[in-house]
């Protein structure tokens, strides 16, 4: 039952923004009903410019499955130093956050399963464990699954059939028979997996303390 609330809010939320969230693992929440969920879901919307802006910040927190205090800490930390455009520096470190790097190399179908895994034990970074999946993966850094880990059905399942393709800022590679991701350069703005604005989200933030 838990799981099937679950999978029914996951749809919800993808039609409320009407964009497909890919981190949240549900494709095709808007191929049969392509309108907010409710009663009076399908009748056109209009909209303010503060709920544009709303619905922008919005995809962000459900994608990358984060809370707003989370969320708020990231953009603290993309606003410090000389940073021009923190939009990028920001969606840079959520790319690189350790459960999105699983889930953009192929090894869980979620953000959320990603960070299960993580949580379990079964990521490795440099050859070490780490538990945290809002820890920053650094470029360079090569991330791989423990032996238990890559026998896991929800790895192997998601090998199989990847949610997305990975993006150039990741590559894997393999060591001594051991296969690895790296992170090899700094993603963007354009690495966001979805339909997104940052200039709303830019403005949703602009006057609001973080």
């Amino acid at each position: 039952m838990a799981n099937k609330t679950g999978k029914v809010a996951r749809f919800k939320i993808q039609r409320r923004v009407g964009t497909e969230l890919p981190g949240l693992g549900k494709p095709g929440a808007l191929e049969r009903r392509p309108y907010p969920p409710g009663e009076n879901g399908n009748k056109r919307r209009k909209y303010s410019d503060f709920a544009l802006r709303l619905e922008e910040k919005q995809k962000v927190r459900a994608h990358y499955a984060l809370r707003e205090k989370q969320l708020r800490r990231f953009i603290r930390d993309a606003k410090r130093g000389s940073a021009s455009n923190w939009v990028n520096k920001l969606v840079g470190l959520l790319e690189c956050r350790l459960d999105n790097v699983i889930f953009r190399l192929g090894f869980a179908p979620s953000i959320r399963s990603a960070r299960q895994l993580i949580s379990h034990g079964h990521v490795r970074v440099n050859g070490q464990k780490v538990d945290l999946g809002s820890f920053v993966v650094p470029q360079g850094a090569k991330v791989s699954l423990s032996d238990k880990g890559k026998q896991n059905q929800i790895v192997l399942q998601a090998q199989k059939a990847p949610r997305l393709e990975m993006p150039d800022f990741l590559r894997k590679d393999s060591e001594g028979g051991q296969e690895f991701g790296l992170v090899h350069a700094v993603p963007g703005t354009e690495h966001v997996p979805f339909q997104f604005d940052s200039g709303l989200f830019t403005e949703y933030y602009a006057a609001r303390s973080v």
